[in-house]
């Protein structure tokens, strides 16, 4: 395997060889790959690998966290996943198990109202996504019920055909099913915690797994399976090697957009007010209507229940980096300016810096957390800067505003 130009000094550790097991191995901090001698490891905490920045901005707390580790997962419930998302017939019998098990996790957790949420999920969501089963499902939707109002009608979703008990060995759960329960779980955990009822958090979680045979690292696969689980307005963007041509991966759930709008009134009815500024906020106080957390409005129709979208990402190589933004950037960066800000980057780490560093120039009021995850495409993006002068006459535009803001 010939790796980036960038990433040609990255220090990675061999292993010749992985013993065969069926039990499920712990989530671990580095990535595995073939090579012609056995197998190799790459550090995921590397800036080079995947790039953060994460600002508390003017805020006196920071909300935001983020997480990325490797998971180990059933190989049979991916095989199922790669045909449900995308027709295709993945075999993993002849890779050996540490590598048919391999998922990469990246999430990205804003949160509001206090830390307690994120923070948990920060420390605890890629665990519990590795290690529930679809034996727990039941005992979910029994517990989601007893929240009443709206859960009294909830079906399960993804989770529908394990909801009575003995149907749990059926079938496998696949990546949609395993992230609601997931999901559900946080929130079933969270319910003990008191300030759990009056803060939450939004999240967006990106799930990597190479298809390619023998296994490749995810910024050099030829075939990548993505999967995007989402509550809120953490976005997910798939920037494109054409022309750095932006594909959202995710869309914001508050109560005006279409989808919540439509879920929202077939069950709950009305329940959206604007605030003095013209926003609409859910039963008076949260501008997303799904979270974790809040548990609070649970009743109201605040699911932790994710949406959850796959793409296919093969040779080309087609897409360049996925970036994940808190609402702290998106809410004064536009997608397209994100774009564009990362591609002239020499690292992950420092398009980070740079998406991070203009919404700050921007006087966004929140915390800001930038992610990228550089793709076989990485560096490749054709094409000119087409928001380069937007950007630059916003920055003049801004010179002042800050001495203004502080009279």
């Amino acid at each position: 395997m010939a790796l980036p130009l960038y990433l040609r000094a990255l220090p990675y550790t061999r292993s010749r060889s992985f013993p065969q097991t069926n039990r499920i191995a712990r989530y671990h901090d580095y990535i595995r790959f073939s090579t012609p001698g056995g197998t190799a490891r790459i550090p995921l905490n590397n800036p080079k690998v995947i790039g953060v920045a994460n600002f508390r901005g003017n805020r006196r707390h920071q909300e935001d966290f983020y997480t990325f580790s490797a998971l180990s997962l059933d190989p049979e419930e991916l095989r199922l996943s790669v045909k449900h998302s995308h027709g295709l017939d993945w075999d993993p019998s002849s890779l050996p198990d540490a590598l048919a098990r391999q998922v990469l996790f990246v999430g990205i957790y804003d949160g509001h109202g206090g830390s307690t949420v994120s923070q948990f999920l920060r420390q605890e969501l890629h665990g519990i996504f590795e290690s529930v089963q679809s034996s727990h499902i039941p005992d979910m939707l029994a517990w989601a019920k007893e929240l009443g109002g709206y859960f009294k009608r909830f079906k399960g979703g993804a989770l529908a055909p394990w909801a009575r008990p003995g149907h749990e060995a059926r079938q496998k759960m696949d990546l949609e099913a395993r992230a609601t329960l997931a999901f559900f779980e946080i929130d079933r955990l969270l319910a003990i915690e008191s300030a759990a009822k009056e803060c939450g958090a939004t999240a967006s979680v990106v799930l990597l797994q190479s298809l390619d045979n023998p296994v490749q690292p995810f910024f050099t696969s030829e075939k990548l399976s993505l999967t995007v689980a989402h509550v809120g307005d953490t976005r997910v963007l798939l920037t494109a090697v054409d022309q750095g041509k932006v594909t959202p991966m995710t869309e914001n759930h508050h109560a005006d957009t279409r989808i919540e709008a439509t879920r929202l009134r077939r069950s709950m009815g009305s329940g959206l007010i604007l605030d003095s500024f013209g926003e609409a906020r859910w039963m008076g106080a949260l501008e997303n209507t799904r979270s974790l957390g809040d548990l609070k409005f649970k009743p109201f129709g605040v699911t932790p229940e994710p949406e959850v979208r796959s793409k296919l990402l093969v040779e080309g190589p087609e897409y360049s980096h996925l970036t994940l933004i808190s609402d702290g950037v998106s809410s004064v960066v536009s997608d397209e300016e994100v774009s564009d800000l990362a591609r002239a980057a020499s690292t992950p780490r420092a398009a980070a810096d740079r998406i991070v560093d203009f919404a700050s120039e921007m006087q966004s009021q929140d915390n800001l957390t930038a992610i990228v995850i550089p793709l076989a495409g990485w560096g490749k993006i054709t094409g000119p800067d087409r928001t380069k002068e937007f950007r630059e006459d916003r920055l003049t535009q801004m010179i002042g505003m800050e001495r203004l803001q502080r009279m």
